[in-house]
């Protein structure tokens, strides 16, 4: 897991270079297969992040255990490919109780047709970041400056009590604003209509929409409320690879294997 430069290694191990290559190669090609751990009431998270090369990553990972029950290596997040995942954590007879994920309409149309059943939390700090992005930090009028509020308030919120009250409030404000927010002008040039203050209206909808699912977790302190968890693991793996950037492609995804072998192992 560490950079160790191969004169070094050559110096220590007494074997050429080339021989420690074909070793490090053949090494690379025996990662181990992930087992599946967990099987009662599971606290699932799944998120996915891209590497170069279009690689992306999906975990599906076990919050209560710290475990990848199951990965995929694809290009992006593909509904069918995590219906296939969901669908093989079932046949293996996981009973999966809840899961966290990010909000992508793939995640969330797998689940739907899989798990239709099953208790979706969303990330309450990707919608945070996700309103964000729509208003920047430094919102211009009054209004979004109110609605950026709101949405900083939600990882605050730890009681039913304090959900009740934002709820209210935000109700309350989305009321008195949903004429402006919903304003429409129309182009000249194309004779369409389109929303006048477009990123408002997609961060208040984009807030709205996820309300049926933020709020899971005040009512059973076991189910995570943001992947923060699985942005860390991805982080540290990222700074592990950048160590070994000479990687080829192939050996870049068995070097992700092996990681999830050891952290799987707690190493």
């Amino acid at each position: 897991m560490e950079r160790q430069v191969y004169k070094y290694l050559v110096r220590d191990s007494g074997m050429s270079q080339s021989s420690i290559q074909r070793l490090f190669s053949s090494y690379l090609k025996q990662a181990p297969i992930v087992t599946i751990r967990s099987k009662v009431h599971v606290h699932l998270m799944i998120d996915g992040t891209y590497f170069s090369n279009e690689l992306c990553l999906i975990l599906y990972y076990d919050h209560d255990i710290r475990y990848v029950q199951l990965y995929r290596e694809t290009d992006q997040e593909k509904c069918t490919e995590i219906k296939e995942d969901l669908a093989n954590l079932v046949s293996l007879g996981v009973n999966v109780y809840s899961i966290t994920c990010d909000g992508h309409k793939a995640i969330l149309k797998a689940i739907k047709h899989v798990l239709p059943n099953v208790i979706v939390q969303r990330c309450l700090v990707h919608i945070k970041r996700q309103v964000k992005a729509f208003l920047s930090a430094k919102p211009k009028t009054v209004v979004a400056k109110e609605l950026l509020q709101f949405s900083n308030q939600i990882t605050s919120i730890k009681s039913i009590d304090q959900c009740d009250i934002w709820l209210t409030s935000f109700a309350k404000w989305y009321n008195q604003n949903k004429s402006y927010i919903n304003e429409k002008t129309r182009n000249v040039e194309t004779k369409r209509w389109w929303y006048t203050h477009k990123n408002l209206h997609l961060a208040a909808t984009h807030l709205i929409k996820a309300i049926p699912n933020m709020f899971y977790y005040l009512n059973d302190p076991e189910i995570p409320y943001s992947t923060n968890r699985l942005e860390s693991y991805f982080t540290h793996l990222k700074e592990k690879l950048t160590l070994h950037r000479g990687l080829r492609f192939e050996n870049k995804k068995s070097f992700i294997r092996w990681y999830l072998h050891f952290k799987n192992n707690g190493k």
